[in-house]
């Protein structure tokens, strides 16, 4: 009797066993079926992404020079040995950096205000949200020759005329504060664009906790300070990454209103790198330049989301 128990258990724990990886099989061929229409897309991306960057990184290795094809040597790493003596790749390094910090920053700070006063109710909110949007939708290239012809020119600019009522001589601005210069149309472009984020954490914030600290008697500062700006953390921050990743490649606004100069005073990265294959011919150096670029600013972008994802973390423990 004990044995043909134990039989029958030993039957059972075998069908058990049979049905669990049965519906580990299935759920492994589901989960495989549901990735299928992702493939095209995976691969799509691997091909316009990941496959010229690899192209690129045998370049980097490269001695390449376009006006000399036959010229094409095997160096290793020396090209990146001669990018960090580089004092031009300094300077557009450090160039990159104030460029991208001033935009974001500032344009967050203004985006802020903005959001602020487009959140209440007052007539014609529509469209003052219409106007203010408007920068962000024009065309890089555009805006760039909007503001070194309408508004930056030293004889006829909008900036200096204004400035020349109190008794300011005109400045010529692409080529006295060239940085100053692309900033301000940086900064023009993309306040709309952080406005945007900002606006939509306002109106998700709860109403009621607002009423609360109204009715505890707390003033708009306190209000602001402690409970609006907690809550649009997350919101500034993904604002934050998310300019820092499109405004560390601007390259219109340098090109168009400055061309890098007075020099090389105002060039950032990306308009160096042009620089170098397009102008200088040297595919090699340029290419391990754009490796270089390529990893900080993916360290950079890993870093951000990382603040992000923990941020979110905390917001779903408390």
């Amino acid at each position: 009797m004990t044995t043909l128990t134990t039989q029958a258990a030993s039957a059972r724990r075998a069908q058990e066993l049979r049905a669990v990886r049965d519906e580990h099989t299935l759920s492994r061929a589901e989960r495989w079926r549901r990735r299928g229409p992702l493939l095209p897309a995976l691969l799509f991306t691997i091909a316009v992404t990941q496959i010229p960057f690899l192209v690129t990184i045998w370049y980097s290795l490269h001695s390449r020079n376009l006006l000399r094809p036959d010229s094409d040597l095997f160096v290793g790493f020396a090209n990146y040995g001669d990018i960090v003596g580089d004092s031009t790749f300094r300077g557009a390094a450090v160039n990159s950096v104030v460029i991208t910090l001033g935009c974001v920053l500032v344009a967050m700070v203004l985006g802020i205000v903005l959001a602020l006063l487009l959140d209440r109710p007052f007539r014609g909110r529509g469209v003052a949200r219409t106007l203010l949007i408007t920068p962000f939708l024009i065309m890089p290239v555009a805006s760039s020759v909007l503001w070194s012809m309408a508004m930056l020119n030293p004889t006829y600019g909008l900036l200096n005329w204004t400035i020349g009522l109190v008794g300011i001589d005109p400045v010529d601005w692409t080529s006295t504060y060239p940085i100053v210069a692309i900033l301000m149309a940086l900064v023009w472009q993309w306040t709309p664009f952080m406005m945007l984020l900002v606006l939509a954490g306002l109106q998700a914030q709860p109403k009621d906790v607002l009423e609360a600290a109204s009715v505890d008697g707390a003033g708009p500062w306190r209000t602001f300070t402690w409970i609006t700006m907690p809550h649009l953390r997350r919101y500034v921050e993904l604002g934050v990454l998310l300019g820092i990743i499109y405004v560390v490649n601007t390259f219109d606004q340098i090109y168009l209103m400055t061309a890098g100069g007075p020099g090389t005073a105002s060039a950032n990265l990306p308009f160096y790198i042009y620089q170098r294959a397009f102008l200088g011919f040297d595919i090699g150096q340029a290419a391990a330049m754009g490796v270089v670029v390529v990893i900080a600013t993916i360290f950079v972008a890993m870093a951000a989301l990382r603040l992000i994802f923990r941020s979110f973390d905390v917001k779903e423990r408390s």
